[in-house]
């Protein structure tokens, strides 16, 4: 059973006013909806509750992984178990400096790229134990989330080179154009909106109080997420089993 992670210091600044928002639409949303319809459920480390043969049956957490708690929801499905989630919730708090959150998230990304590199060593075996659905559902969650991270930049990029297009003087837009540009705008916006949405909708109003305006932070924090897939990414390649240590300082709110 998966508890519900909510930060603590949501309001100490934008970082932990969107990582909140983050968790809130994870935790409240993301992984009721995938325990609902059975799906694999990548656990979240803090607030697991296991029965303990099940977890000698399954060897337990993988000592390579660096976010053997994704690891093992995969394994536990693929073995047959279930997991579900609980309403009582766990404080956490967030880290409050870009270096951390980035150390911690490099982390995790580059776990979810370990899980999915051992998962689909035998893609015909995980499908056979997931199903279509739960191998399209792990699939989305894992290697959908970690790629749009590494190619957002590259909307930027676009909607640049548009802007640039735009501007020049002999610039005679074609349809086509002018409809490729709108449909590059339009995922940006609807990206961040969506991450909104999903978040602020779980939360308690007197965490949207909290947020202010901090989701005008929404742009920059999605292109830290891109630079932490990449680190992730990298470091796979030269240092797969480093486990950055993430400094949680308690809450002065």
């Amino acid at each position: 059973m998966q508890a519900p992670l909510t930060i603590d210091n949501i309001g100490q600044n934008w970082i932990t006013a969107l990582f909140a928002c983050e968790y809130a639409g994870l935790f409240r949303g993301i992984l009721p909806f995938l325990a609902r319809h059975d799906f694999p459920l990548p656990l979240g480390g803090t607030s697991n509750h296991f029965r303990t043969e099940v977890l000698r049956k399954c060897r337990a957490w993988d000592p390579y992984n660096v976010t053997e708690d994704a690891d093992l929801g995969l394994r536990l499905h693929r073995l047959g178990y279930r997991c579900g989630v609980i309403t009582s919730e766990t404080l956490e708090d967030a880290p409050v400096r870009g270096r951390a959150w980035m150390a911690q998230r490099s982390r995790w990304i580059k776990g979810w790229l370990q899980t999915l590199l051992v998962a689909l060593r035998e893609p015909r075996k995980l499908h056979r134990e997931l199903g279509t659905l739960g191998t399209t559902a792990f699939l989305v969650n894992g290697a959908g989330v970690i790629l749009s991270a590494l190619l957002h930049p590259l909307l930027f990029v676009a909607l640049l080179t548009t802007i640039a297009t735009i501007i020049h003087p002999d610039y005679q837009p074609s349809a086509l154009h002018q409809l490729l540009s709108g449909v590059d705008i339009a995922n940006i916006l609807a990206s961040y909106l969506v991450f909104l949405r999903l978040g602020l909708s779980r939360m308690r109003p007197e965490e949207k109080r909290q947020m202010r305006v901090d989701a005008l932070y929404v742009p920059l924090y999605w292109l830290m997420l891109s630079v932490a897939a990449w680190r992730a990414l990298a470091e796979l390649y030269h240092a797969p089993f480093l486990w950055r240590k993430t400094a949680h300082v308690p809450s002065a709110i």
